[in-house]
């Protein structure tokens, strides 16, 4: 290759980077091709099957890697058993590889116990579809090894014709990609060791085998996937002990080819594989352009640690070229390694490495970058002053820009990776050592090297665009120069003509025609021919000069005017065809911070301070962020040659870990626009005054206030400020996603709502459960107030950041209540919604989870519960009449239907909502309990069978009278006495959370009705006319009726439920079998409890001693709620029966001849009354099994 060639190619691996296209797009594709060699494009070409298959391989290998790192983040916590709780409940169903020792034992001892077996299958159902994506994860690593070896021995069979691995390795692109593709390997294993604990991956892999079936397929590679990913001992921890050989005897434990690896390693030690060196011409910056090489030949020096052990020479080597001035390195997207620590079990290594780290050389390196900032940044301060890079400044003076930019980024990437905590073990002394020397010889000022980036990116930027602009513009400034050119030259000639009139001027035909011919050769000047054009144009500048001065034109200002017009457009000719895009690669390849991913968060609190004291610094920020974004290039160059379908899915993650930490960094503004108007409204709501609509002048100045006024005009001017700040930033694509400024303030002031909202109902609603007087309602009152607070800051402040308060108040907070409740109920649900599942979590305004302080997961747990413990029907008694809760046994009141409205006071009509929706999870857990302890304990006692079998044929015919009923009814309640306790239990207690269902759609409803009535009246109207509907088509099939697809019955129900429109008595809760005996279970179960409660005519029935209490309301609403839960002859049959019971007592009364009505029959009238009253059914279906008669008597008694 000739010479020119070679340096054609010395750009080609960054011009290839600039290519992904959505990095800073200075060249288009088309334009980058003449740079590139031809043999180079060849290898990539798309029929050339041996570089497109080692391509595919490189490419998928980036892929896995953001794949694993976007992983690392969903590890569900509960495989780390780290709590004790979590070691108890899921000790004995998650394992490590001991599992494969015996599965049969581990499994026996599963199925010795059901409660176990129950968790298991549970915890499959939990957590398989996370599983799944960690294993193929993990498999396409393992799969990645079985391709690249597969790659190499087709290379060596002859597969592809005409190439070798020696054939390929000459290649530039081929050399470049097999180096790739064996450090990729690396990372990954380094990756999956830092980021996913040994023993984490072994009992995600044993839970994956047991529950998929992977297990029985044949063609399964786990087996392998284990051997390759077992623990290796390793942990990520501070302080952690280093495991013997590692990490080499994890790299082999898939064995790659040695003279691969001995000729990978070969070439990374002796050629500069990417051609950075072109761009950092001095030989002490040739560690910083030889960086991304050094990382790649660390990692692939661990497939052969004998180097490493043992051969000095070639150590001593490496580290000349590539370690001469720095022991830190970032080896992958800001993954930081010290070589002091990395390097200390390897003898040849740790002595090569000494000359590097003696500490002359610590000082001289140290002090020299030391010296480097201080002398940059006045350089870099003035260049950036206003009006100061101007075109012709920036065309005069390229390679001084050039110098300035790559000394300031050499000394940012030594200083900023040398002085980083995160490099450096605090327990290992040396290093600490090593850092303090750092850090004391070059003066390091972490605010003064922040500064220096924040400066260094801003004039980058500035320059990037400045030629940008220029590079865009190139050829229409350079022909619109010669044309200027050519017509002064014109104009002379006519000048010299002696026709036109110019001062003094004789008219001279040679000077004429020879202007013209000068004109003639500037306009045959050829734009597409730049070399030949810049050569004419120098000799027609020296042409101008000598011919003023030969034929004495000087003593004509104005002809000397015309000529240094001429020469000066001749000049800005040369000077526009010298702008290269050369410069601009250059800028991209120096400018590369993908060394700082990780580090750059040490900065963040330094970067929020000084938006803080100036917002205005966002825009240079912006540049830094800009700046950053180029790390991207790294991964996504062969993803993007490779025309992979995973570069969206790449780049969205790299995208998006970006903007989480832009987002993360302008934080700091909603943070203290919040704090800003905390105070605003302490002033608003303590300090002034409302000023009356009639007031004394002498009164005025106390209203005045001026102090407390001027206080809060300051603080909304500063939070003015802060939104411009913010809002200065301009829309701005950051790697594939736009961030629009505006949005990302919006976003910004919602997750400082959520996260303050968010902790004040958490600790706002903590309830104390021994407290004497319930601590509920002044709660309720404070969090209110405080709610209250927040939502007046919001409305205040809405028209200064240009907001719709309103709008994000009620999305927030409805956001807020749903996934608390949806946590909540997560208590009662077999497959748990996950946060990375739930609807309400956002990964740009996540609602903090925080730690359980009771047996409630949230606060809408605690209040429910608090709700339930002051109403239980154990210690209150609950009028129905007054909607009102006493105490049993002070009569006190307890609470009231106020709670509710209290409730949605505080939080809002999602709250109450979402409070409907935990009651009716506890009522279908309520529910399922009971049927079990029904089926599994009641109906198969084989005594109390026997009672219900003896009392099924006394009471047979139904519609007749049993015979000497009191005998036979109390000796089957006495038989069956034991049962009937847990029984009550829970009947009442799904009766209490009805009784509170029905408070709370009273509440919705009232709210709903007052401050909505359009919306009341639209649902149910449409209500009402769905119904119909539906009633229409059971009678003719052919009328129409809501597919199955169909969501409207589903999303009308919720809105329904939300506005109160709903009976919770009339609800199905869960799905029932027959079951035997339940009718005359239900009916002994009521007249069990009748001797219980009395009749009293202010209160209706009440408990007869608060030592054996019967709350009235919940115990009918209960049982209604049991009995609508089966078919309803169930209901029939049971309400026969209690029809029977009081015809057979009040036949016995009248035969006995005893006045009064006895107090039995007064309550199970009264029962029926209530039933019928409760479910809303016509009475026809009471005086079916009761004679009128006796309702008329009862109603005297009454």
């Amino acid at each position: 290759m000739s010479e020119s060639g070679a340096d054609v190619t010395n750009q080609s691996w960054q011009t290839t980077r600039l290519r992904v296209f959505f990095t800073v797009k200075c060249i288009p594709p088309a334009q980058v091709l003449w740079i590139q060699n031809p043999i180079m494009v060849d290898f990539l070409a798309e029929n050339n099957l041996c570089g497109q298959a080692v391509l595919r391989i490189v490419s998928r290998g980036n892929a896995i890697i953001a794949e694993l790192l976007r992983l690392s983040e969903f590890i569900p916590a509960v495989f780390r058993l780290k709590d004790k709780s979590d070691q108890q409940k899921y000790g004995d169903i998650i394992s490590d590889f001991s599992y494969f020792k015996g599965p049969e034992y581990y499994e026996s001892k599963l199925e010795a116990k059901p409660e176990l077996q129950d968790l298991d299958e549970e915890f499959r159902e939990n957590n398989i579809e996370i599983l799944s994506r960690f294993y193929l994860a993990f498999e396409s690593v393992h799969k990645y090894t079985v391709d690249l070896i597969r790659y190499l021995d087709d290379l060596n069979e002859g597969v592809y014709i005409q190439q070798t691995l020696e054939t390929v390795l000459l290649n530039e692109d081929g050399k470049q990609l097999l180096c790739e593709a064996l450090y990729l390997y690396g990372v990954m294993l380094l990756v999956i060791d830092q980021k996913i604990e040994g023993e984490v991956r072994e009992r995600m892999l044993v839970s994956y085998y047991r529950y998929s079936a992977a297990r029985s397929s044949a063609d399964s590679n786990l087996d392998d996937i284990c051997k390759l990913l077992r623990s290796t001992g390793f942990s990520s921890q501070a302080g952690a002990k280093r495991p013997a050989n590692y990490p080499e005897s994890y790299f082999h434990r898939v064995p790659i080819s040695p003279t691969f690896v001995s000729m990978v390693i070969g070439r990374l030690r002796s050629d500069d594989i990417y051609n950075q060196v072109s761009a950092y011409p001095l030989p002490e910056h040739r560690s910083t352009a030889l960086a991304n090489q050094a990382a790649m030949l660390y990692v692939c020096l661990y497939f052969t640690p004998t180097i490493l052990h043992t051969q000095q020479a070639k150590m001593r080597e490496i580290v000349d070229k590539y370690f001469p001035d720095n022991w830190v390195i970032s080896i992958y997207m800001g993954i930081t390694v010290n070589l002091v620590e990395a390097w200390e079990p390897y003898k040849a290594a740790k002595i090569a490495l000494n000359y590097t780290l003696d500490t002359a050389n610590i000082r001289e390196q140290a002090i020299r970058y030391s010296a480097s900032v201080d002398s940059l940044r006045p350089q870099i301060h003035q260049l950036l002053k206003e009006g100061f890079l101007r075109e012709e400044i920036v065309l005069d003076n390229i390679p001084k820009l050039l110098n300035c930019l790559r000394n300031s980024n050499v000394a940012i990437h030594w200083l900023m990776l040398h002085t980083a905590e995160s490099a450096y073990d605090p327990n290992n002394k040396r290093l600490r050592q090593i850092k303090d020397q750092v850090i004391s010889d070059s003066k390091y000022n972490p605010k003064i090297l922040f500064q220096l980036l924040l400066d260094t990116a801003q004039f980058e930027f500035t320059l990037k665009e400045m030629f940008k602009q220029m590079l865009s513009e190139k050829q229409l400034k350079w022909e619109s120069y010669r044309t200027e050119g050519t017509e002064r030259m014109t104009e002379l000639a006519e000048v010299f003509s002696g026709v036109k009139p110019l001062t003094r001027v004789e008219k001279n035909e040679n000077l004429q025609a020879w202007f013209r011919e000068i004109s003639k050769q500037i306009e045959s000047l050829n734009y597409e021919d730049s070399t030949a054009a810049g050569r004419k144009t120098v000799q027609l500048i020296q042409a101008l000069v000598e011919v003023q001065e030969f034929h004495q034109l000087e003593s004509n200002l104005q002809v000397c005017q015309f000529l240094a017009d001429t020469r000066k457009f001749l000049h800005q000719m040369i000077r526009t065809i010298n702008i290269k895009e050369e410069v601009l690669i250059t800028m991209q390849i120096v400018g590369d911070l993908s060394y700082a991913w990780q580090i750059i968060d040490s900065f963040t609190s330094m970067m929020q301070e000084s938006i803080r004291v100036n917002p205005s610094m966002v825009t240079k920020l912006r540049a830094t962020f800009l700046k950053l974004a180029s790390a991207l290039d790294l991964p996504l160059l062969r993803i993007n040659q490779a025309n992979s379908p995973d570069l969206l899915s790449v780049s969205q993650f790299y995208s998006g870990e970006l903007v989480a930490y832009v987002r993360k960094v302008l934080q700091i503004i909603p943070e203290s626009m919040f704090t800003s108007l905390a105070k605003i409204i302490k002033l608003q709501i303590h300090d002034i005054m409302e000023v009356p609509t009639r007031l004394d002048k002498d009164k005025l100045k106390d209203y005045a206030q001026l102090g407390a006024r001027y206080e809060v005009a300051k603080l909304t001017h500063a939070i003015s400020i802060f939104t411009e700040g913010i809002l200065m930033m301009k829309t701005t694509l950051v790697g594939i996603i736009k961030v629009d400024p505006k949005q990302l303030l919006e976003d910004g002031i919602r997750k400082e709502l959520v996260r303050r909202v968010a902790f004040a109902l958490h600790k706002g609603l903590i309830f104390n459960p021994k407290a004497k007087t319930s601590e509920l309602m002044p709660k309720l009152k404070d969090m209110a107030a405080t709610m209250d607070g927040f939502y007046r800051s919001f409305e205040y402040i809405q028209d200064y950041v240009s907001i719709y308060g309103l709008k994000i108040w009620q999305e927030e907070v409805s956001r807020i209540i749903n996934y608390n409740v949806e946590q909540e109920c997560n208590s009662f649900l077999r497959t748990k919604i996950q946060d990375w599942q739930s609807v309400y979590q956002s990964t740009h305004i996540p609602i903090p989870k925080f730690p359980s302080v009771d047996e409630s997961d949230t606060f809408i747990g605690r209040l429910c519960r608090e709700i339930l413990r002051i109403t239980d029907p154990k210690v209150t008694c609950y009028i129905d009449q007054l909607n009102t809760w006493y105490d049993l046994k002070n009569h006190h009141e307890v609470t009231n239907n106020r709670l509710f409205s209290e409730i949605q006071e505080t939080l809002g009509t999602f709250g109450l909502n979402g409070l409907d929706r935990l009651l009716c999870f506890m009522i279908v857990k309520e529910l399922q309990n009971f049927l079990n302890v029904l089926q599994k304990s009641i109906l198969r006692d084989k005594a109390v069978v026997d009672v219900f079998k003896a009392m099924l044929s006394a009471v047979n015919p139904v519609k007749g009278i049993v015979g000497n009923a009191s005998k036979v009814y109390a000796n089957a309640v006495a038989k069956t006495q034991k049962i009937w306790g847990p029984y009550l239990e829970s009947i009442m207690k799904v009766g209490q959370m009805q009784i509170l269902r029905q408070q709370t759609a009273n509440q919705l409803n009232y709210s709903c009705r007052f401050d909505s009535k359009h919306l009341t009246a639209a649902l149910e109207n449409l209500n009402k006319s769905l119904l119909a509907d539906i009633e229409a088509h059971y009678q003719d099939p052919s009328l129409p009726y809501p597919k199955e697809d169909n969501n409207l019955l589903y999303e009308i129900t919720a809105s329904l439920e939300a506005a109160g429109i709903h009976d919770p008595l009339n609800k199905i809760y869960i799905t029932t079998k027959r079951l035997p005996y339940f009718p005359i279970v239900n009916f002994l179960f009521v007249i069990s409890q009748l001797p219980k409660v009395q009749y009293s005519k202010n209160q209706g029935m009440t408990c007869r001693k608060a030592t054996d209490p019967v709350d009235w309301p919940p115990l009918v609403m209960g049982l209604l709620t049991l009995l609508k839960q089966f078919h309803s002859r169930y209901t029939e049959q049971f309400l026969a029966l209690i029809g029977q019971f009081i015809r057979s007592l009040m036949e016995q009364c009248t035969s006995q001849k005893i006045p009064d009505m006895p107090s039995d029959v007064v309550g199970a009238l009264m029962f029926l009354e209530d039933y019928v009253r409760y479910t809303k059914l016509p009475r026809k279906v009471a005086e079916a099994h009761v004679p009128s008669f006796i309702f008329d008597e009862f109603r005297t008694v009454l």
